[in-house]
């Protein structure tokens, strides 16, 4: 459907024409609420949270919730267009947020509308998040609790629709190895560095003792390290920073304890809500995209997928590598070819759940 796609390309210039960095963006929660309303939605608001149910939406059916989000992050300095001036050149449509993930959410909101009216045996429930890309505290973890009960979810975000069936989860840990200065010239004190060394050592090459049949290993990288004062101080503190990227195999709090107990060094997680998600391969959601022609992969990136916990699916158009990118881009027609395959899915979906 043409028409459908013009105006979802029509919204996604406007919401690229104001600046939305996560945390503030009040300016395309509104126009995105004014949309909804205009287009016969019931939207409602909380903080920069959009979100409308579909018409005769019956609480003892299943709900399919429709996601993605309109904050970005700012724009880099190698930029040589004006990153909130949409421009459609050669079939692509330039900005700030047009593939992350613009594209995406302007197509599940053309398929909400298209389809909020009709009787399925599930609901739609359309939620167009806020501060995805800082995992805000006011996004979709504060809104998720108003939204009653969720079945099921297809998250937005740019796949080249390719349905991303698992993702991993991450922990930022900020470590701390403690000595005793010293005298560097007679060898005196307890060498700080030398005890963060000692761990990083263990870090490369440690072993949970399970893999994710899905995701495989955990993935631990030592990405910071700052010690010392002078040059001929024997260093009594080192503080080093860890990302862990983590499995289904276990939960992110037995891979904080697992760690804390083979680390000499102190051992503090920055937060352990970005959870690794895996829906099964015999979902009705993952049969539903494969009939629609959808290959499905392992995401190697995070996305607000991981603070969901129900079994949801990743998926849409635009290609991951143009994101947080100089000259950001989506194709024109990778938006109508999103909101075609998204009818497909959520048709098929009917046959698998009626």
């Amino acid at each position: 459907m043409r028409a459908s796609a013009d105006k979802a390309v029509e919204l996604l210039a406007r919401l690229v024409a104001i600046p939305s960095p996560s945390r503030d963006e009040g300016r395309t929660a509104e126009l995105l609420y004014g949309y909804l309303a205009e287009h016969g939605a019931a939207p409602q608001r909380l903080h920069n949270n959009v979100w409308a149910r579909s018409e005769h939406f019956d609480p003892a059916r299943p709900t399919l919730m429709l996601n993605s989000h309109h904050d970005t992050v700012r724009p880099c300095a190698s930029y040589t267009r004006d990153p909130f001036a949409p421009t459609v050149e050669a079939g692509r449509l330039y900005g700030l947020g047009s593939n992350d993930a613009g594209a995406s959410l302007v197509s599940l909101a053309a398929i909400f509308l298209e389809l909020r009216e009709r009787r399925l045996p599930f609901n739609l429930l359309l939620a167009l998040s806020a501060e995805e890309e800082c995992s805000g505290a006011h996004g979709i973890r504060a809104l998720l609790p108003e939204l009653g009960r969720i079945d099921m979810a297809i998250v937005g975000e740019p796949t080249s629709m390719q349905a991303a069936t698992a993702e991993r989860g991450l922990l930022v840990l900020d470590c701390t190895a403690r000595g005793r200065s010293g005298h560097a010239a007679r060898n005196e004190g307890e060498n700080a560095l030398y005890k963060a060394l000692d761990d990083i050592a263990r870090l490369r090459s440690f072993d949970f003792g399970c893999t994710s049949q899905t995701l495989g290993p955990v993935n631990i990288a030592v990405t910071q390290i700052e010690a010392g004062t002078q040059h001929n101080i024997i260093p009594d503190v080192c503080r080093f920073v860890v990302d862990v990227r983590t499995t289904d195999a276990l939960t992110n709090e037995q891979t904080v304890a697992a760690l804390q107990a083979a680390l000499s060094s102190e051992v503090v997680p920055r937060s352990t809500h970005i959870r690794a998600s895996v829906i099964a391969e015999n979902h009705p959601l993952v049969l539903a995209a494969s009939a629609a022609g959808c290959r499905t992969f392992v995401s190697p990136t995070a996305s607000d997928r991981t603070l969901m916990p129900f079994p949801a699916l990743k998926i849409g158009p635009g290609d991951s590598s143009r994101s947080h990118t100089a000259d950001e881009y989506v194709l024109v027609d990778e938006i109508e070819h999103g909101i075609d395959t998204y009818r497909k899915i959520i048709e098929n979906l009917a046959e698998y759940v009626c």
